[in-house]
This record gives structure tokens, sequence and C-alpha cells, in this order.
């Protein structure tokens, strides 16, 4: 008979990954290792839909409650998952469309994040990062047409529909970059990254978004690894100012917080791996993402000693997906049909008017 359940432990504050489609007898062992709470999928963990609802099934058996399953599945250029998923677009065209049609970018967003939500949740994905609501300020590096729109305005509310339909499919929603990632060229994965600006001109305009979706109920936020000299000299992500004393109490969030990849180049100056991983706990995340360095993954797994605590583990039991179609389902489902036709069209359209221009 098929184990249900496997060893019952409380999740962990560490999220890690794998190395390939299937789960190696070493990344087991890790995974059952107390202080791990999650994994986060790449693209290089998916062959085939049946072969990610296998991996996803094996992972969710090894412990109770559940460990956590991640991915980064924005739509656009990141989008880990392709054959047998809907292609989804980048926030940033939605973002355009509403320029000329509120409305109907509005109902565009709400159709992305269900349909987004239900596709991943039906293959035992729990979560999606998303959305980004970073300012887009038409430089970035690395945010571009990941954001939905240069005004805070418009990115609160189509990030809002957004993360209605996640919700009405089941997924928690992770709002990313706080407090901001959109106004500096660098890329965080590749440079220090380093903004400039005063803490209200961010207040006024980046952070804006991250409270709409904070009133709204988003489930989770992401920190940048930008420094913002002004306010504190640590990145977000390793900031008790930022995360304790502005998102916490100003901004009344009591969702978890999540950091970024600790491997990324910005993160890596502070210190082994251990160490970062210790600061951002320290700081105030909930769930701490060390990714592509397994060998720092045990490190930290073997030198960082953190008790998760009962609030910040109901913060993350909270980010569990709750699905409700199997994925046999999807494509007789009249939801999933609507929106996915919705999508199509507005991505065949969006074709067209790119080779006619």
């Amino acid at each position: 008979m098929e184990k249900l359940f496997g060893e019952s432990m409380p999740l962990g504050c560490v999220m890690v990954d794998l190395e390939g489609t299937q789960m190696q007898p070493h990344e087991r062992e890790r995974l059952m290792d107390p202080l791990v709470g999650g994994v986060i999928l790449f693209s290089r963990n998916f062959e085939s839909v049946e072969q990610l609802m296998a991996l996803t099934r094996e992972i969710h058996q090894l412990r109770h409650p559940k460990l956590l399953i991640g991915v980064d599945h924005e739509g656009g250029r990141v989008q880990r998952f392709r054959d047998g998923f809907t292609r989804l677009p980048p926030m940033g065209l939605i973002g355009d469309l509403y320029h000329q049609h509120p409305k109907q970018a509005q109902e565009l967003a709400e159709s992305v994040g269900w349909l987004m939500a239900a596709e991943l949740l039906a293959v035992g994905i729990d979560f999606s990062f998303a959305p980004v609501v970073d300012l887009d300020y038409g430089d970035s590096r690395v945010i571009g047409d990941r954001a939905f729109d240069a005004d805070p305005l418009v990115v609160g509310k189509l990030a809002q529909h957004l993360v209605s339909g996640m919700k009405k499919a089941g997924m928690a929603s992770v709002a990313k970059h706080f407090p901001g990632h959109g106004y500096i060229q660098a890329d965080t994965h590749l440079e220090v990254a380093v903004d400039e600006r005063d803490f209200n001109t961010i207040l006024q305009t980046d952070i804006q978004p991250f409270l709409k979706l904070i009133e709204y109920g988003v489930d989770a936020v992401m920190p940048a690894h930008v420094r913002y000299p002004k306010v504190d000299d640590l990145p977000a992500g390793f900031s008790k100012t930022w995360l304790q004393d502005v998102l916490r109490r100003q901004c009344h969030f009591e969702g978890a917080i999540i950091s970024d990849d600790m491997s990324m180049h910005a993160a890596t100056e502070f210190g082994d791996a251990p160490t970062r991983v210790r600061a951002a706990l320290e700081a105030g995340c909930d769930l701490v993402l060390v990714c592509n360095d397994p060998v720092s993954a045990d490190q930290v797994l073997t030198e960082v000693a953190w008790d998760t605590g009962p609030v910040s583990h109901a913060r993350l039991i909270r980010l569990h997906g709750k699905g409700k179609l199997q994925q046999h389902q999807l494509l007789t489902n009249p939801l999933w049909q609507s929106a996915s036709a919705r999508i199509e069209h507005f991505m065949n359209e969006e074709n067209q008017q790119a080779f006619t221009v």
C-alpha cells in the first residue's frame, strides 16, 4: 500500500532545490532535514507534465505537514514550465493594454492569475513567486516587462486582479521585490545593487502597490537584494529596518516573508551561506531560499540552528496549495477554457501587432 504521509515534523525555514527531473537519494535525505521547509523547482526539473506530477507527489509524501513547493512562473520570460502549460504574457503587456482598455486589462490579469495558479496547483505546485509589483522605470536590466507599469496605481490595481485570480484557484500569492527593485539598472543575480533614493520617495512610489496588496490580503512578500543606503546599509532582505520597522509595523503586513535566493551575487558579499541565512532569519524572514548551490545548502543545514516558532510556522502553512481541479479536469473545465481562450487571443493579437510594426 502506498504511504500517504511521511514523517511528522514541522516546516523548517530553508527552501532548497533539486538537480534534475527525479529526486536522488542524497536529495531525499536533504529534504528530511528539520531545517528544510520547502523546495523551489526550475526548468531543469521539468520534462513533462506526468514527470512533474510524479516528482511533486514524491516530495509531498516525504513529510507531514507537506513540504512547500514553489516556482517562478510569472509569465513572459520567467515561466519555468512550457510544454503542457499555457504560455502566459509578460505583465508589461497587460499594463500596455490597461492604457487603452482598463476593464479588459483587469479581466485579463484575473484570468492570467487564475489560469497560472490552476495549472500549477493541478500538477502539485503550491505557489508561484508572483506577482511582481516593481515599477517599470524603463531601464532595469532584470525587471523590464516583468513589471505591469510605471504608475503605482496601475500596478496595484492589476496586481490585485492577478492575486484575485490566484486566490479563486486556491493559490497563495507572493508580492516581490519589497520595497521596490525597478528603479535601478543592476541585476542582483550578477551585481551589487544600490538605490540612492530617500525613504519618503520610495514610500510614495514603489511601496504603494505593496500596501494595496497587503490591504487585499497578500500571503507573502519577497524582499529585494538591494541596498537603500539612505534607509539602511544592509540589503532589504537582511535589514530589520525594512522587514520589521517598515514592512511589519508601518505596512501592517502579517504574512510570510520569503527571502530571495541567498546564492545571488548581491547577497554573497555578506559572508558565507550560513552567515547569510542567519542574517536573513534574524532580520525577520520566515523562509530563506538557498538555490543552485547544493554545497552551500548542505553547509547551511549543518551549521544553522533555528527554531521556526509557531507564528512563523503558521504563516508558512498558509502557503500550501488548495487546488480545486485535477490535471485531467483542466481541459474540459469551462473556467479554464474561457481563461485560456482569452489569453491565447491576447497573445495572438500582440504577435500580429509586433509582426506588422
